[in-house]
């Protein structure tokens, strides 16, 4: 069996783009999650992560990033994005609390 060709996060981006999931979750300066351009926020237990993408930098630590495919309590599908590592995102404890916090139910339908 052959392997599947790594995608670069773009890559990712438009397949999920062709499905229809275009909204990013952000952590807000108030620690809030929210869609990005509304004020919809969530908590931790409104979403589970549905597939986990880890992309790494050829030669520079600093591009490492993760995207987060998240699914809310009603089936609406949004990304959080995020660099890992020592060059995260964002700032303080809450971020990567509320990430470990979120149930996992990685989907074969997101495999690309």
């Amino acid at each position: 069996m052959i392997p599947k060709p790594m995608l670069t996060l773009s890559q990712v981006m438009e397949k999920l783009r062709e499905k229809g999931i275009t909204d990013e979750i952000r952590m807000t300066d108030d620690k809030k999650f929210v869609i990005s351009g509304t004020e919809k926020s969530y908590r931790s237990e409104d979403l589970k992560i549905i597939r986990t993408y880890r992309f790494e930098g050829a030669s520079d630590p600093a591009d490492n990033v993760a995207l987060y495919l998240v699914e809310d309590l009603y089936g609406n599908k949004a990304m959080i994005i995020d660099s890992y590592g020592a060059d995260s995102n964002y700032d303080g404890r809450e971020f990567d609390e509320f990430i470990k916090s979120l149930p996992t139910e990685e989907r074969e339908e997101y495999d690309f």
